[in-house]
């Protein structure tokens, strides 16, 4: 297993970072490509950023003009990644997470701030990696099979159903 260089930037003032929610991103990050046994040095960008940021972000990329709660922006096709010269890294690409949205998902389906941001953060490196589950069928099924994984491995496991009782 490479290293993972995990970069973190917070521009958002609404959400204050929980102690430890960045030593978790990594520990997630490492995870993931573990067990996608990876095999090379890494890096990875995650930026925290509000519902109004991510929007923009959201209609800027995917013509969505609504706030997510997470986007990935995979600096890699087909296996292949960017390659620092400088750090002798694969440059994977970037996640930005809502934080306001993952505070409210985390609500909803009745767990941790540090849960989501955590299933967050699985999910969108394993977009970087070229996994996909907007068509549904198999693959997003074998994706979410993956991510309850690496999240069962970090001590974080799925308590509860995601569908909400909320009527």
């Amino acid at each position: 297993m490479g290293v993972v260089k995990v970069y973190i930037a917070n521009r958002q003032k609404e959400i204050k970072i929980p102690s430890g929610l960045r030593l978790l991103i990594r520990k997630c990050c490492h995870a993931v490509l573990e067990m996608e046994q990876f095999g090379h040095p890494a890096e990875v960008s995650v930026t925290f950023v509000n519902n109004q940021e991510i929007q923009q972000i959201n209609r800027d990329f995917r013509q969505k003009d609504a706030p997510t709660d997470v986007l990935s922006f995979p600096m890699g096709e087909g296996g292949r990644y960017d390659f620092n010269e400088d750090t002798g890294a694969y440059i994977l690409g970037d996640v930005v997470i809502s934080m306001q949205k993952a505070v409210e998902q985390a609500d909803l389906y009745g767990h941790s701030l540090s849960r989501e941001v955590a299933f967050l953060t699985v999910h969108s490196l394993l977009h970087l990696l070229g996994y996909d589950h907007e068509a549904g069928g198999l693959e997003a099924v074998q994706m979410r099979e993956k991510e309850e994984t690496v999240l069962a491995r970090l001590g974080l496991s799925r308590d509860s159903s995601y569908v909400s009782d909320v009527k």
